[in-house]
């Protein structure tokens, strides 16, 4: 079975069971990598490409005369125009009884990852006496869930940066000199590329206050050494080479002297109680067969920070997608900067990351999970303590 089939046949089964009459992909030279994720890598489309995949019965296309070409091998039912005027007649016959139609559309923009179709695509297709709906959902469930070589894939990579970020510790700890943040993060860039692992940026290694800074990049010409009292936080993320595995991405910190400072102390049991009240509640939906939403396991752990009287100092959603890239296209941990109302499905992998960032120095806990049918698996060791590099 192809990708594309494959993709048909589970989008179908989910259009079954929420009663969505037809899903409209719609692309134009690679705006909408949805279309790319279920169709295929079909390279040097020019024109508009559109594929409706119905709840029931067998997909068409609807493509450029120029353009055919490319997509004779899928071997499905394909219609060509020349004009805009033919793409505008064609497309009203596609849809014309399904009443509504689900596209990469959000509402106001709410989920970015799931609003990919422009607004004058979407006005064209109302005026042809549709309903547009989200395929968000839709489209996490056809082409977002891992495979098991991909699952095995993550596993893999989840080991591998455990082990890297153990020994840029031992690096820090080590040391006859005071490494800077550069040094440090040149050498976890070399034990991605002698473990076969590539990343598309970082790591973040950040020292005392640069850790405030949740993305902080260090560069050659402005960094800060590593030294006695130093808090030091790593957030590294990477995968196996290959076109189809899937990233780890973790954040651990350290403090270079023999005992956690009071400040620090708290702060890190408080992302620690955050992250595991988010695993938590993710398991207890998942015993119970109860729907779980993005939104919802950000609140819970944004509640045990705001409790605590550092609400704002947590800046970011709690977690995001993992695939193959590190921010994925499926639901995201997020009351925050998006309220994701889509579900945590079984077959997604996701990060759970809480933070606390204060003026003097940046705090952050971050573990995978993959959600099985039999619930939450967390992928990468949790760090349990502070490693200390005194």
């Amino acid at each position: 079975m192809s990708g594309f089939q494959k993709a048909v046949e589970q989008a179908q089964e989910f259009m079954a069971r929420r009663r969505i009459p037809a899903w409209l992909l719609y692309d134009y030279r690679g705006s909408n990598p949805v279309f790319r994720s279920v169709v295929g890598p079909i390279t040097h489309v020019t024109r508009p490409s559109w594929c409706l995949i119905p709840r029931k019965g067998p997909p068409q296309l609807l493509v450029h005369h120029v353009d055919a070409g490319k997509f004779a091998a899928l071997g499905v039912d394909l219609r060509t125009f020349s004009s805009r005027h033919e793409m505008a007649r064609l497309l009203g016959s596609l849809v014309a009884g399904y009443g509504s139609v689900a596209m990469e559309y959000s509402p106001k923009g709410v989920l970015p990852r799931a609003s990919r179709v422009d607004a004058g695509t979407v006005e064209l297709v109302r005026s042809l006496g549709v309903r547009v709906t989200s395929s968000a959902d839709l489209f996490q469930y056809a082409a977002q869930r891992w495979s098991a070589e991909q699952l095995a894939s993550h596993r893999d990579a989840a080991a591998r940066l455990t082990a890297i970020v153990e020994r840029a510790f031992v690096l820090i700890r080590d040391s006859s000199r005071s490494p800077t943040e550069w040094e440090v993060a040149e050498f976890i860039r070399r034990e991605y590329a002698r473990e076969g692992m590539e990343t598309d940026a970082g790591p973040v290694v950040a020292v005392n206050a640069h850790g405030s800074d949740p993305h902080f990049d260090p560069v050659q010409e402005d960094v800060r050494s590593i030294r006695q009292s130093d808090w030091v936080l790593i957030d590294l993320w990477a995968k196996r080479l290959g076109l189809d595995t899937i990233y780890a991405d973790i954040t651990w910190v350290g403090y270079v002297g023999d005992k956690v400072p009071p400040q620090h102390r708290k702060a890190f049991n408080l992302v620690l109680k955050a992250r595991d009240s988010a695993l938590d509640f993710v398991a207890l939906r998942s015993r119970k067969g109860q729907r779980i939403r993005g939104w919802e396991v950000d609140r819970v752990a944004r509640n045990v920070i705001q409790k605590a009287g550092y609400a704002k100092f947590f800046t970011h959603r709690l977690g995001h997608s993992l695939g193959g890239e590190v921010h994925g296209d499926a639901v995201n941990l997020d009351s925050w900067e998006t309220k994701d109302t889509r579900e945590l499905l079984p077959g997604l992998g996701f990060t759970i990351e809480p933070g606390v960032y204060l003026p003097e120095f940046g705090m952050r806990s971050e573990i995978d999970v993959y959600l099985s049918e039999r619930g939450p698996e967390v992928t990468t060791p949790p760090q349990r303590d502070v490693v200390l590099l005194g």
